[in-house]
C-alpha cells in the first residue's frame, strides 16, 4: 500500500490550502484515513480523520476551520484547510489504515506565515 500526498506550500495567515491523498496498492479495505501535524520539536497529532462509514474526527485546534472528505472510490481523501493560522505550520502527514494495518505516506511541508 502506498500513500501519495498532493498539496501543502506557503500561505498567508487567514488563507486555505489543500490537501490530498490517494491510497494505491492492492488491498481489500480501508477502514479509515486521515491527516497528523507535526511540528517543529513537537509530537505527531491528529488533524482529522474520516471513515467510509462518515465518522470524522478533528482536532480542537482546528475544529471549524478544517473540513476532511473521502471520494466516492474511498482511495482518496482531502483535507481543505481555511482560515489558517502561523500555528498551522507542521509537516502533515497522510495516514490510512487499510485491511487493519497502519500506513503513512512521507510529509508534505504546510508553512502559514506573511
Amino acid at each position: 500500500v502506498q500513500l501519495q500526498a498532493y498539496g501543502g506550500g506557503l500561505v498567508q495567515p487567514g488563507g486555505s490550502l489543500g490537501l490530498s491523498c490517494r491510497a494505491s496498492g492492492f488491498f481489500s479495505r480501508i477502514n479509515g484515513m486521515g491527516w497528523y501535524s507535526q511540528a517543529p520539536g513537537g509530537q505527531r497529532e491528529l488533524v482529522a480523520s474520516t471513515t467510509p462509514g462518515g465518522n470524522t474526527r478533528y482536532g480542537d485546534s482546528v475544529k471549524g476551520r478544517f473540513t476532511i472528505s473521502g471520494d466516492n472510490a474511498w482511495k482518496t481523501v482531502y483535507l481543505q484547510m481555511n482560515d489558517l493560522r502561523p500555528e498551522d505550520t507542521a509537516v502533515y502527514y497522510c495516514a490510512a489504515v487499510v485491511d487493519d494495518k497502519p500506513y503513512w505516506g512521507a510529509g508534505t511541508q504546510v508553512t502559514v506565515s506573511s
